[in-house]
């Protein structure tokens, strides 16, 4: 009876509150981020300024990604199988768009130290031009490690990629040894940009200690910016641990990798693209204007 009630472990309840819980949870965000997104390109003075540039890229890549791992959820719930060949290439994106968003938070953390540190050359530095190459070079860096888990991809044999299976990460993990390299290669991102969020942070606070006035009020708001930065990016990075944790879990214990990987996925991945709307959705008074003038807007247009 109870084999009929469980699956890998866990009863029917518990797998249906988690499918709920996810469901709901994306929605949400996805809907807030929608609304930002609209908010964005509705206001052309945005198109100018490299942190809202990078806002709305962080934003872009963070609804991709959630459709994308929402997608391979209820794939997986409903137990949905495809070809190995189609879960390799999903996979990618959803790995790749991982350190998107790490990786642009850095970015948006060394534009507030210009902004704060070198203010005559802001204006050079953090130009349209200039942050669409820093664009460019966010999605070059978050493509490295994925060069690496290409070569994984090919010690699989030929075969296997027309195989239908339930798609997940971990079935292109033939070895053990690759749950090692993965998560060097993880650790390697989280210390460089955890050092740079550091050294932003302790430049800033020397600049804030020096200042006066008007000058010590906004170095004060961008110190607290930053803080929130490094906090977000504290928890996207935290993932970057998750082969660690999961790696030893998955060969001992089915049923806790699974409570691990569900738990990791709510807090690590939901929870800190949620901050993003928090800092600039209703902190920056500049976006908080035009996203109440884009409500006010949507509220007339129906009446």
């Amino acid at each position: 009876m109870n084999s009929n009630n469980t699956v890998f472990g866990q009863t029917s309840a518990q797998l249906h509150s988690k499918f709920i819980i996810v469901q709901v949870l994306v929605v949400i965000f996805l809907c807030v981020n929608l609304l930002l997104i609209v908010t964005f390109f509705k206001n052309e003075c945005f198109y100018t300024t490299a942190r809202y540039i990078l806002f709305a890229v962080t934003l872009l890549s963070d609804s991709f990604l959630f459709l994308l791992t929402d997608l391979l959820f209820i794939f997986t719930f409903f137990r949905v199988t495809m070809w190995v060949s189609l879960c390799s290439v999903i996979c990618i994106s959803v790995l790749l768009y991982l350190i998107v968003t790490p990786v642009t938070l850095t970015a948006m953390t060394l534009e507030c130290y210009v902004a704060i540190c070198m203010p005559l050359r802001h204006a050079e530095l953090c130009s349209t031009r200039s942050t669409v190459h820093v664009i460019l070079v966010i999605h070059g860096l978050s493509s490295v490690p994925y060069v690496i888990f290409i070569i994984f991809f090919a010690s699989a044999s030929l075969d296997f990629y027309y195989q239908y299976r339930i798609c997940s990460v971990e079935i292109f993990t033939v070895y053990k040894w690759q749950d090692h390299v993965r998560s060097a290669v993880f650790q390697f991102y989280f210390l460089i940009m955890c050092l740079i969020i550091m050294l932003c942070y302790v430049k800033i606070m020397k600049v804030a200690r020096t200042a006066s006035g008007d000058d010590k009020i906004s170095l004060s708001k961008g110190l607290r910016t930053v803080t929130l930065h490094a906090f977000q990016l504290l928890l996207c990075l935290i993932q970057f641990w998750y082969p660690l944790i999961t790696s030893s879990l998955i060969y001992t214990n089915f049923t806790d990798f699974q409570h691990v990987r569900f738990f990791c996925y709510i807090m690590f991945n939901l929870a800190p693209r949620c901050l993003s709307p928090l800092i600039y959705g209703l902190r920056d008074e500049m976006f908080l204007h035009a996203l109440k003038k884009c409500l006010s807007c949507g509220l007339c247009y129906r009446k």
